[in-house]
């Protein structure tokens, strides 16, 4: 497998703007740094480029390092013992991996992590960060906060996976990912790796896209969403419809 690891405090010049440390600032969870910790942070950190279907890490191994992701995305995911795989979550740019489990006396990750396509990630020395939290109160609450949105985000997960119908849940996830200003977008991640990180199966969600295109709510071209009808999704979305 190859994996391109660059050297501890060498971040690529196109990560810098005003000052080697300015894109870290992106990620919520060292937006709050001082210009010192950016650089400490900087000082024990490498990029990581993968390709697609490359492994980052694998389920038991120790957790040396917590992760931002620069571009591209990230599955998560666990074995059962007969090999199945199961999706926890797909991480994108801007987004962190792991960050909680520097916090326990033998942490090893309890997932898998391979690229759903190629992507660059920052590795920051979990140890050394979680040093410089003993000597930050501030630093300290920020990640609290952090973990907070992200431990709501997981009820909120667990909600829908449990109340929601397969229809609900692919008609929150097209709203999600489209953006904001536009209608028309492409589906990043393949169509078998979204199914299951909606427990569905691929069919179903097959099923589901066909039957909102015959209503006359989206298009599909290939991996190419179109919005025809924003509030009909958002009512599919609610179960309202």
């Amino acid at each position: 497998m190859d994996v391109s690891i660059s050297p501890p405090g060498k971040l690529d010049s196109k990560f810098s703007v005003g000052s080697p440390y300015h894109y870290l600032k992106k990620f919520h969870l060292l937006s709050s740094l001082s210009d010192e910790q950016l650089a400490r942070v900087h000082q024990h950190s490498s990029t990581i480029k993968l390709k697609e279907g490359e492994s980052l890490f694998m389920q038991g191994d120790s957790v040396d390092c917590f992760y931002l992701i620069l571009t591209g995305s990230i599955k998560l995911f666990r074995l059962s013992a007969d090999g199945q795989e199961k999706i926890i979550n797909i991480v994108s740019d801007k987004q962190t991996i792991a960050e909680a489990l520097m916090f326990m006396d033998q942490p090893h990750y309890p997932v898998s992590a391979s690229a759903l396509s190629q992507s660059e990630v920052i590795g920051i020395d979990a140890k050394d960060y979680k040093i410089m939290l003993r000597d930050s109160v501030d630093t300290c609450f920020l990640m609290l906060g952090d973990l907070s949105l992200r431990l709501h985000a997981l009820i909120d997960e667990i909600t829908t996976l449990s109340l929601q119908t397969g229809s609900c849940r692919v008609a929150s996830y097209l709203l999600e990912n489209a953006p904001d200003d536009e209608d028309i977008f492409n589906l990043e991640i393949p169509k078998g790796v979204i199914a299951a990180r909606l427990s569905i199966k691929p069919e179903t969600l097959s099923r589901i896209l066909k039957e909102l295109h015959h209503r006359g709510i989206i298009t599909t071209e290939g991996n190419e969403i179109t919005i025809h009808d924003r509030k009909a999704l958002m009512a599919i979305s609610d179960n309202k419809s």
